[in-house]
């Protein structure tokens, strides 16, 4: 058998809702980077959910639209939620590069 993995299952499961999420417009590469792991990581991540979900599909392939809705929701709300968290630092970084630049100037007026 393996190692053991470092990542938690709800980690693994965020990091596949986040690429889910992106609907395709974004790499593996530039999702893993958000979330701090290998874009191969992900890469595989991916592929195993895949192989899982076609495996369920063929063993229940009416029962499982219910639940997959059900774990959608909340998927997609932590995708929104990151995309926020990042909007947010990028904000606050350009808050304070303004706050400086108006220091600057206010200097200058002097």
């Amino acid at each position: 058998m393996g190692r053991k993995s470092p990542y938690t299952a709800e980690f693994k499961k965020d990091a596949l809702a986040l690429y889910r999420a992106a609907g395709g417009k974004r790499t593996y590469v530039a999702v893993a980077a958000d979330v701090g792991i290998s874009g191969e990581t992900l890469r595989n991540w991916v592929r195993a959910d895949d192989g899982r979900r076609a495996g369920a599909a063929g063993v229940d392939s009416g029962g499982r639209a219910g639940g997959d809705e059900r774990d959608a929701e909340p998927a997609r709300l932590r995708a929104e939620n990151a995309r926020y968290a990042k909007a947010e630092k990028e904000w606050q970084l350009e808050r304070e590069i303004l706050r400086r630049v108006a220091r600057y100037f206010a200097r200058e007026m002097k």
